[in-house]
């Protein structure tokens, strides 16, 4: 069988991507609420679950990470549409907060081997030092996954109620994302992979992993999809502490989608030429800029916002792809990069329930803590300049 061509690769990868992160990540934004209230639940007790959901993604990342070093995406990322769907029909008969859980525990192996960080080291195993231009496209792709995934769950929501958006997302994960994910190329000639690792930790003796360039990436990860994740889950209620209507708050936090998607264009295009470092800089302080507008002018600064934070987060989402592989090279990427983000998954696990505690006590006020965030990466990552090889 011939190998199928690279753009076709990116398409495909880019679709089930987008149906990945729309039915996990993006899902309970739009849920939450009735499900909590059919439920007798609170809503912070429907977003333990999926707290829930990213510690277990934390923990398989790594092994996931290893599996697709060795044996490629196609048969990870194809068994991660089943149990999407598996959980995803679960979620939709629940009836009290056992079943919610186990739905949620479900969904969580499928997040932890079946998001960017699987389809990128898939991408790797293809193509190795290549894969670069390739993570950019399925990004590009995917990047509109909460402007299409948030109106489309609301749709589902209004008028098939929430457990008819859960089976929605059934059906596109078996009839879409699933049969893309098995037209993946298989992976041929085994890239050698380190021996598995005891401690979730990165390695600097084992597998030539320098500790400290290791060590600042893990913390820019971790702040920025701990920013990133708490905006995917409160960015519309957030935008109404500010005065706006839900429907203007809707309309406004779609943006982040297409700015994302613009920023990586100019990524792809005017910035491709240059170290993915210096880009993740101006992303890192993307967020911040927007959100010390957002405090001082209020409502209508909304906008900027939105567009900033999507920007920002458009291009990070790149760079956690581009630049463990460019620092360390493609050696041993996919557990490499399965243990770099095992903090930021963490840091993920945690952020709608503590950045929705900070919206409680502080209303939009709790902007200066993800702003502080944004700075502290920037930080991080102009230290990680001074330390790395010139050249």
């Amino acid at each position: 069988m011939a190998e199928a061509p690279r753009t076709a690769v990116v398409v495909g990868l880019g679709i089930s991507q987008t149906i990945a992160w729309a039915s996990s990540y993006y899902l309970l934004a739009m849920l939450a609420t009735p499900m909590a209230s059919e439920l007798g639940l609170s809503v912070p007790m429907v977003f333990a679950a999926f707290t829930l959901a990213l510690i277990i993604s934390a923990f398989l990342g790594p092994r996931a990470g290893r599996l697709i070093d060795r044996h490629g995406g196609r048969p990870v990322l194809a068994a991660t549409n089943l149990l999407f769907a598996a959980g995803l029909s679960l979620l939709a008969l629940a009836e009290g907060p056992l079943s919610l859980y186990g739905a949620w525990l479900i969904i969580g192996v499928a997040m932890g081997a079946g998001l960017y960080d699987a389809a990128f080291a898939s991408l790797v195993r293809l193509y190795g030092q290549g894969a670069r231009n390739a993570i950019t496209g399925i990004t590009l792709i995917a990047g509109f996954a909460s402007t299409i995934g948030w109106p489309l769950t609301a749709l589902l929501a209004q008028t098939l109620g929430w457990r008819g958006a859960c089976w929605g997302w059934v059906v596109l994960h078996l009839l879409v994302a699933l049969p893309l994910n098995l037209r993946l190329p298989s992976a041929t000639a085994p890239v050698p992979v380190a021996a598995p690792s005891p401690q979730p930790e990165p390695r600097s003796e084992a597998d030539g992993t320098p500790l400290m360039p290791a060590l600042l990436l893990a913390l820019v990860f971790a702040v920025t999809w701990f920013v990133s994740t708490a905006m995917a889950a409160h960015l519309p209620a957030l935008l109404q502490t500010q005065g706006l209507s839900l429907g203007v708050a809707l309309g406004v936090a779609a943006l982040v989608g297409p700015a994302q998607v613009v920023a990586r264009l100019l990524e792809f295009g005017l910035m491709r030429r240059l170290h993915p470092l210096f880009s993740a800089q101006l992303a890192t302080i993307a967020h911040p800029i927007g959100a010390f507008c957002l405090i001082a002018f209020g409502g209508p600064a909304a906008l900027v916002f939105a567009l900033a934070h999507g920007a920002g987060n458009g291009i990070l989402t790149i760079a956690k792809g581009t630049l463990p592989l460019v620092v360390f090279g493609a050696h041993g990427y996919g557990e490499r990069q399965g243990l770099l983000m095992a903090p930021a998954r963490f840091a993920q696990a945690f952020a709608p329930l503590l950045f929705g505690l900070a919206m409680e006590h502080y209303g939009g006020g709790a902007l200066w803590w993800s702003a502080g965030l944004g700075l502290l990466a920037f930080a991080a990552l102009c230290l990680l300049k001074k330390i790395l090889p010139r050249g």
